[in-house]
């Protein structure tokens, strides 16, 4: 009889067999491999050579004297004495027309060296130069360059007042205004926009020691000599000057650094992040400069930006920006000697994108070269876990910190923390989990920072029991869900079809009817509850 012939010789194991795929009851984890979460962080501001303001800072609070200071920050200089006492400061160019006042009556020099007395208010022109001199004459044209020459009280020039002479060099359509200064007044305006007027005195004077030096040293040829502006020392005129910052100027009046009888050029910066950097590694081409050199900086802590970040930055935003091909991998960094990012690699399945530390530092709005990328990213599993079964979770956390936390959520519930993990060489982090349903991971640092999520599918386990006869097949699923469905398959050629069908018991049994004959079954159970479907090992029936 068939009863008395059916066998039942294994429960095939899925890698010992020719089928593959969903033939053999296995099914691929769908979701796919999610982007990295790339972030940045670092220390100081700005290009990191020469003084550090808040070193400097630093040092005054803990009673160090400015030529000390100084000393430190520029090796091999010495204090000397300025050689010029005036400098012309650009404040506007390319302007159609302006306008020169004052409080009290002043006058003002034309080309030829005609002098012209003026009362008090302001006085519009353009290109032209002509000036009107008397209210109840017609304006005049005189010769350029003119030179508005104080009375009593400062000359003034939108809204500002300013020391010194205002002299306006004209072309046929637009106008220069020139502010000719002597180099202590104008350090006046300076000093107070580049550092606060209440710091210490001590780095208050070395800070009116480098801006001196560096106005010196980067003055330009021509009809100016220095900007207003960032491109040499922010200047602000009488506005912004404070009794401090004048008095840390008076006290080194005239003083300047030198290198072999000539001014050094005094590059100063915000913050270091605990070390200054050597010229020739921040700018390409940069020659090395003896007293531009890094050295430790150990009391700039006190700045806010000491240390920063950790920021975000989306895959989307790296690849945009940078203009990376195919996906985006992974970013790593290069460092020089000063610790700064020489270049940054970015790794993408169609290649590597090289960018410059600097570049990268201005494009992404960064505070210095001096940073550090970070990536936190899971690997999803490739096949669902069978309930009660555990898995290895692998994933990077590399810039992330000593420790980083993987959370987890289900369904319709909050992250919460599954497990604490430390990182290890190159940030690889893995973590053993056993959910027992459906659920969410992902990687967490420093309280704000999150990679993307991976999934990872929990299937019901389900095993048919050996047949003992020829008109059923038996089994038992985990976790019992009474009334699951369970579906028996078996195979037909490449295709697995319909067979029977069964229902779970209260004891997580089912009992499907069919007539048994000699091929490959399985069964197949889809139950809802946080659970995918699953399926059993395949069972294959010959005849005896």
């Amino acid at each position: 009889m068939l009863r008395r012939a059916l066998l039942l010789t294994t429960c095939l194991a899925l890698a010992a067999t020719s089928l593959a795929g969903a033939r053999t009851g296995t099914s691929k984890q769908r979701s796919a491999t999610p982007p990295p979460s790339f972030f940045i962080s670092g220390r100081g501001w700005g290009h990191g050579i020469g003084m550090s303001q808040w070193g400097a800072y630093g040092f005054a609070q803990r009673g160090t004297p400015y030529d000390q200071i100084l000393a430190h920050y520029y090796r091999s200089t010495t204090l000397g004495k300025a050689p010029v006492a005036r400098v012309r400061v650009l404040l506007g160019e390319g302007k159609k027309a302006l306008a020169v006042a004052s409080d009290s009556p002043f006058s003002v020099r034309d080309g030829s060296g005609t002098v012209y007395p003026l009362q008090p208010g302001p006085y519009a022109f353009g290109p032209a130069l002509k000036v009107k001199l008397d209210p109840i004459q017609p304006a005049k044209a005189l010769t350029g360059p003119l030179v508005f020459l104080p009375g009593a009280t400062p000359l003034k020039y939108g809204g500002k007042q300013y020391r010194g002479q205002l002299q306006v060099n004209a072309s046929k359509t637009s106008l220069q205004l020139v502010n000719s200064v002597g180099l202590e007044p104008y350090l006046y305006g300076v000093v107070s926009r580049e550092v606060p007027f209440s710091w210490p005195a001590e780095a208050l004077k070395a800070q009116a020691v480098v801006a001196r030096s560096y106005a010196l040293a980067v003055r330009k040829s021509g009809a100016y000599d220095l900007y207003a502006d960032t491109r040499s020392q922010v200047y602000g005129g009488i506005a912004a000057e404070k009794p401090t910052t004048n008095a840390a100027v008076d006290a080194t009046a005239g003083q300047v650094l030198l290198y072999e009888g000539k001014v050094a050029t005094t590059f100063f910066f915000s913050t270091s992040g605990g070390r200054t950097a050597s010229i020739e590694d921040v700018w390409a081409r940069g020659e090395p400069v003896p007293y531009l050199v890094g050295v430790p900086d150990p009391y700039d802590t006190a700045s806010p930006h000491h240390t920063w970040g950790p920021f975000a930055f989306t895959v989307a935003k790296l690849t945009s920006t940078f203009k990376v091909p195919g996906k985006l991998l992974d970013a790593r960094v290069t460092l020089n000697p000063s610790r700064r990012v020489e270049e940054l690699t970015l790794v993408s399945t169609k290649g590597e994108v090289v960018v410059p530390g600097d570049v990268v530092r201005t494009r992404l709005g960064l505070r210095s070269t001096w940073f550090r990328v970070g990536v936190l990213t899971l690997a999803p599993p490739t096949v669902p876990l069978e309930y009660g079964g555990q898995l290895k979770l692998k994933g990077v956390a590399r810039g992330a910190g000593a420790q980083v936390t993987l959370e987890q959520r289900v369904s319709g519930a909050l992250w919460e923390p599954a497990a604490r993990l430390k990182p290890g060489a190159g940030g690889a982090v893995v973590a053993t989990i056993k959910p027992l349903v459906s659920t969410d991971y992902r990687l967490s640092a420093a309280g704000k920072l999150l990679g993307a999520p991976v999934r990872v599918s929990v299937t019901p386990r389900i095993r048919l029991a050996p047949a003992t006869v020829a008109t059923s097949l038996r089994g038992l699923v985990r976790p019992v869900i009474p009334g699951a469905r369970v579906d028996i398959q078996r195979l037909d050629g490449s295709s697995w079809r319909a067979a029977a069908t069964a229902s779970v018991d209260q004891a997580g049994a089912f009992e499907a009817r069919l007539d048994l004959t000699p091929g490959m079954y399985r069964a197949r159970v889809a139950p809802g509850h946080g659970l995918v479907a699953g399926y059993s090992p395949a069972l294959q029936v010959v005849s005896g």
